[in-house]
């Protein structure tokens, strides 16, 4: 009888072993984990359409917006008229942030192309 709570004892000190021992290595742990899962997560957005097709539309937008405020820019922004060079400035300031916003999209969504993006979506928006 004695035998039996023994065996008890030992797998419960060895599983408190193990529990200490994982608590122990939490941070290790955890990051492994972690960067497995994200690991995961860019295989399936990088071979996911919906995915791809979300980012390509996000850059297109965005394009199509710095384009628009670098058209702006440049229409108004030799006028004598205060209130247009003042429209100018605005529509500087717009495609700026626009081409920071970009960039950094771009950069953070780039294995969804796995270096092949596509040709009509740039690489990155210059600064004006």
């Amino acid at each position: 009888m004695l035998g039996k709570y023994d065996k008890i004892i030992k797998i419960i000190a060895v599983t408190t072993v193990i529990i200490i021992f994982l608590w122990a290595l939490t941070p290790v742990y955890r990051r492994s984990v972690n960067e497995y899962f994200n690991e995961i997560h860019k295989a399936d957005d990088a071979s996911r359409y919906a995915t791809r097709k979300h980012v390509e539309d996000s850059c297109r937008s965005m394009v199509a917006s710095y384009t628009g405020d670098k058209l702006t820019y440049e229409q108004y922004k030799e006028s004598d008229n205060p209130e247009k060079q003042s429209w100018a400035e605005q529509a500087r300031m717009r495609a700026n942030k626009t081409a920071a916003i970009y960039n950094e999209y771009v950069l953070k969504n780039s294995y969804v192309w796995d270096g092949n993006i596509p040709s009509d979506i740039r690489s990155e928006l210059p600064y004006i």
